[in-house]
């Protein structure tokens, strides 16, 4: 069927059928309530292809800055100086703290805990207290009671700071301010006491083999019979912290003459000499009076705890 008409001027024109006319018109209307233009039907978006772009010339300029070689030489020059950087701190580091000596200092166990905490209160009936060797190398603590650790000091230390509180709490005398000078005076202590001894030992030229961590465990294990001392005061009262604290000072000098006695005079007993010459009685004061200073800073830093 022909759908042309013929128009005044004498042309035909074809007549679209039905179908066509309604999907052309329908494409045509537009509502005139309608804010925003109907992009819903639309294949693509003109800012996906912005952002495709983008991403694409992201990744060429990081394709032709890893291809250049100037690039490559800074990155393999940075990488260096952030290597020397770390070996440089670590060995730093390892001047003042060595790391993989403390691990030594903190190999025990519960059984070894139990042990040591035991002989630092009641010293007097151990005999041996040499510390065991295995290849000229000392045992780890856990497997010789002798041996010096750092977890018994440290641990004593903290406990020692919560009793403090706990104590000034009772007589109303807490402030954070007065804790945070009790912690201060505990550990100024411990490093006069340890830098005294180091400096005594350097004086007196005695070749032994403690070390600057050995007697920081030797002087932190007094916190042990503070903490018995403070806690027998505050739960029995005044009369029993005289008494608990009397028992652990004289605990605590047993266990240091004795175990320091071995390794001030360690020289002297290896070259087999006889602890008469004027240099080993020096030496022999010397162990005294580290001993009897721990009784003297016990005092000081528990006395005013208990009233």
């Amino acid at each position: 069927m022909d759908h042309s008409f013929a128009t005044p001027s004498g042309f035909r024109q074809r007549k679209l059928p039905p179908r066509m006319r309604m999907r052309g018109s329908a494409a045509d209307m537009t509502d005139p309530n309608q804010l925003f233009e109907d992009t819903s039907t639309n294949t693509g978006s003109p800012g996906m292809g912005y952002r495709a772009s983008e991403t694409q010339s992201a990744d060429f300029t990081a394709q032709s800055l890893l291809s250049d070689p100037m690039s490559n030489l800074a990155m393999v020059y940075g990488s260096s100086l952030a290597t020397q950087g770390k070996d440089m701190v670590d060995k730093r580091l390892y001047q003042f703290i060595p790391i993989s000596k403390l691990k030594y200092y903190f190999a025990v166990d519960t059984m070894y805990v139990g042990k040591k905490l035991g002989l630092l209160v009641f010293p007097y009936m151990h005999e041996n207290w040499e510390v065991r060797y295995q290849q000229d190398t000392p045992v780890a603590p856990r497997f010789d009671i002798n041996a010096p650790d750092l977890y018994i000091p440290a641990m004593a230390f903290l406990t020692y700071i919560l009793v403090a509180g706990l104590a000034l709490g009772t007589q109303n005398r807490f402030s954070p301010e007065i804790l945070g000078m009790q912690a201060s005076s505990a550990l100024i202590w411990l490093i006069i006491e340890v830098g005294v001894t180091l400096l005594s030992l350097y004086i007196m030229t005695v070749n032994t083999d403690l070390t600057t961590i050995d007697l920081i465990a030797f002087s932190g294990y007094k916190y042990v019979g503070m903490i018995i001392g403070v806690l027998s005061g505050l739960i029995f009262g005044r009369i029993c912290y005289y008494l608990m604290l009397l028992w652990c000072c004289i605990a605590i000098v047993v266990f240091m003459v004795r175990s320091l006695r071995l390794k001030i005079l360690s020289e002297a007993a290896a070259e087999g000499k006889l602890i008469q010459g004027a240099k080993n009685q020096l030496r022999m004061y010397l162990t005294i009076t580290i001993a009897a200073v721990q009784p003297i800073v016990m005092y000081l830093l528990t006395y005013h705890l208990v009233r």
